[in-house]
């Protein structure tokens, strides 16, 4: 998964390009009149067949002129002197931009990284002085600097902004410099107090380390026995190992009863009565069916957490929403996380999310799988895992192959290329991709980082504990390994700069999710079971709907908070759970045949990754299509052609990728006929 930080990194550096309430100063001083008067000049200098560009340039640059950077004299020589007409001269202002922001954002990049390492790499404890660098922004202060240096102005004057809207409806036509030009006029849009952006850092930071350090010692939970069910030195990181220790029970001894025990677990951290003793604590054991807790055989005070959880994305939402005003026609990150973030209204995604949570064919899925496990559903089989491959190979053993194959992250870092190559990649191209990709040991849950410039490389990061990584840790590092190919294509492999990357994060969390359905195979383990796609069919299909719930609650828990500003942490866990249980009741209560369950909620990215969590489902989607239509073709040659389209809108990307746009009818076809295949 492409976290929170890489997404954070955009933020600041990118869309940080507009503190409540802003004062006259922050208002601009150009009327409507020295706008025309300034078109005027430019269309009588340069010629009516710049019209278009030039009205788009001046009046963007009108709307982000302020006192401060002279008044309107100033302005109207600013863009009679510095409007650019012949295209040679426009070609070399553009070479040029894009090598010094390949180095500055590149290097920024690079900053962030190496002083975030104590917190996302697993390089000792933790310091007070890692905390204080890892909320320290180095780019906060970019965008304002270019605007008083006119860097900005200049770029927004020969290089406009175009909406959404326009990008769709004009962007059949352009080539990949055309692009370029269009997604340099996204830079400056909007500006943002470097205040209001380090506040927005520090925010994140907190909340980010908060869920870094989130360790539930499962070896040191009681059932009412007081028997303990897991080994004495598991430690399970909130929510990704704890959800994936649920998913590797099915078909194991007592398996359900540590499922029941986990999911017990999760609904004490979404409720916040959890006690906080017992969080990245391993001193404390831990019943938490009766919520008792001892050390040293001594029964002790339970301190619940309280509402610590949602203060974290309180805090983020407070500084995300004191941004607001500076964005003008975006004034909610709602608005400018689909809009500008994912280049998709939100309710569109919404409606597309509604459809499949609302599709009959999951009644029928779930029907299946009650007959496979042999009993009713419980909550927790959100994420049942019966339908893979790997559910007929015990943890244990899949354990031993990842921890003798991957000792460390160098042993992983070594197999990349073969890893490569065994998905049809040459030998050359393989090293070439790998070289530019390294591996770390996470001290969270699993994630890449991309690299913004050609002579880094991105990063890797999974979970490696003392005796090697163990099947969890290496099935989490082939999707981020998805991410890094992705990301090395994306950057080394476009035409220029600006168009570096993929539409949103959901293009990549595609890749990335097709690398990690591979993750068997690349350890030569081959399934003949004849009902294989099918049954890949359901478990991709039941996946999302586990995944499309989360993300309706994220996008209802951040509208509740823009109706509600003013709300306590208290306030706010009651909302989420509410909201939690009212899409479980809506959606998952028919098909689970269980009301009120607020599981949804026990996500992590709600709490540090503001919005993130629609990239998944979206992805998947994505990613089922992208597989329907290489059935047939090269795996790599087909890799290899899709994601160095570059950073075109969705729309743009889909069509030139696969001939059609994101929809939810070729996975219901498929289940369909994956059900039919099933009950024969």
């Amino acid at each position: 998964m492409e976290k929170y930080f890489v997404f954070l990194f955009s933020i600041l550096v990118i869309a940080a390009c507009n503190s409540n309430n802003p004062d006259s100063s922050d208002m601009s001083p150009v009327d409507q009149q020295i706008i025309s008067e300034v078109i005027s000049t430019l269309e009588a200098d340069h010629g009516k067949e710049h019209a278009g560009r030039i009205r788009q340039g001046v009046e963007q640059v009108a709307s982000l002129w302020r006192e401060t950077d002279g008044d309107t004299e100033r302005f109207k020589n600013f863009c009679i002197e510095n409007f650019i007409s012949r295209h040679d001269e426009l070609d070399l202002v553009f070479d040029r931009l894009a090598n010094n922001f390949e180095y500055l954002y590149g290097y920024m990049n690079r900053i962030s990284l190496e002083l975030n390492r104590p917190i996302h790499e697993d390089v000792g404890p933790l310091h007070t002085i890692d905390r204080m660098f890892g909320t320290y922004s180095p780019s906060a202060h970019i965008t304002d600097d270019f605007f008083n240096n006119k860097i900005a102005f200049f770029i927004t004057l020969n290089f406009p902004f175009y909406s959404l809207d326009e990008k769709n409806r004009l962007g059949g036509e352009w080539d990949e410099r055309q692009w370029g030009f269009v997604r340099l006029g996204d830079y400056f849009t909007s500006r943002v107090p470097p205040v209001l952006i380090q506040q927005y850092s520090d925010a994140s930071s907190q909340a980010g380390m908060y869920i870094s350090e989130y360790n539930i010692f499962a070896g040191r939970l009681l059932n009412e026995g007081k028997e303990t069910l897991f080994p004495e030195d598991m430690k399970l990181l909130a929510h990704w190992n704890i959800r994936d220790e649920i998913k590797s029970n099915y078909g194991q001894p007592r398996g359900k009863e540590k499922q029941e025990m986990l999911y017990k677990v999760m609904l004490r951290i979404i409720n916040q009565d959890i006690p906080s003793q017992v969080i990245n604590n391993k001193d404390y054991r831990w019943n938490p069916y009766t919520n008792e807790i001892w050390r040293e055989g001594e029964k002790a005070d339970a301190r619940p957490e309280g509402a610590v959880r949602y203060s974290h994305l309180n805090n983020i939402f407070r500084a995300l929403n004191d941004m607001d005003p500076y964005y003008p026609g975006m004034d909610t990150y709602i608005q400018r996380s689909f809009e500008r973030g994912m280049e998709i209204p939100q309710e569109e995604v919404e409606d597309l999310f509604r459809e499949y949570v609302s599709s009959p064919l999951l009644k029928n899925v779930a029907d299946l799988i009650r007959q496979r496990l042999g009993r009713e559903l419980r909550p927790f089989d959100l994420w049942y895992d019966g339908f893979k491959a790997r559910s007929s190979i015990s943890e244990e053993d899949l354990d031993r192959i990842t921890k003798t194959l991957y000792p460390d992250a160098e042993a992983m870092n070594r197999d990349l290329s073969r890893m490569l190559v065994e998905l049809g990649f040459d030998r050359e191209m393989a090293d070439y991709i790998s070289e530019r990709v390294d591996v770390d040991a996470a001290r969270g849950s699993g994630h890449a980082w991309r690299a913004s410039m050609r002579s880094k490389p991105s990063h890797l990061r999974t979970r490696i504990g003392s005796d090697g990584m163990d099947y969890k840790g290496y099935n989490i590092a082939v999707h981020e390994f998805g991410h890094n190919v992705e990301q090395t294509i994306s950057v080394y492999m476009v035409d220029n700069y600006f168009i570096n990357g993929i539409p949103n994060t959901a293009f990549t969390e595609a890749l990335a999710f097709m690398f990690q359905a591979r993750d068997l195979e690349l350890l030569g383990m081959e399934e003949e079971d004849p009902m294989k796609d099918h049954l890949d069919v359901l478990d991709f299909f039941w996946n999302n709907f586990e995944m499309m719930g989360v993300s309706l609650v994220d996008m209802n828990v951040w509208k509740w908070m823009y109706d509600n500003p003013g709300a306590s942490p208290e306030e706010l866990k009651e909302a989420v759970i509410g909201i939690a249980i009212d899409v479980w009741n809506e959606y998952f209560a028919d098909v689970f045949g269980e009301r009120d369950i607020p599981l949804l909620a026990i996500y992590s990215h709600m709490i540090q990754s503001p919005l993130y969590l629609s990239n998944y489902p979206y992805g998947r989607l994505i990613m089922f299509q992208l597989e329907e239509y290489i059935e047939d073709k090269d795996f790599a040659d087909e890799v290899l052609r899709m994601f160095s389209l570059g950073n075109l809108t969705p729309q743009h990307w889909m069509d030139k990728a696969v001939g059609t746009q994101i929809s939810n009818r070729p996975m219901f076809n498929a289940v369909s006929s994956a059900l039919e295949a099933v009950n024969k």
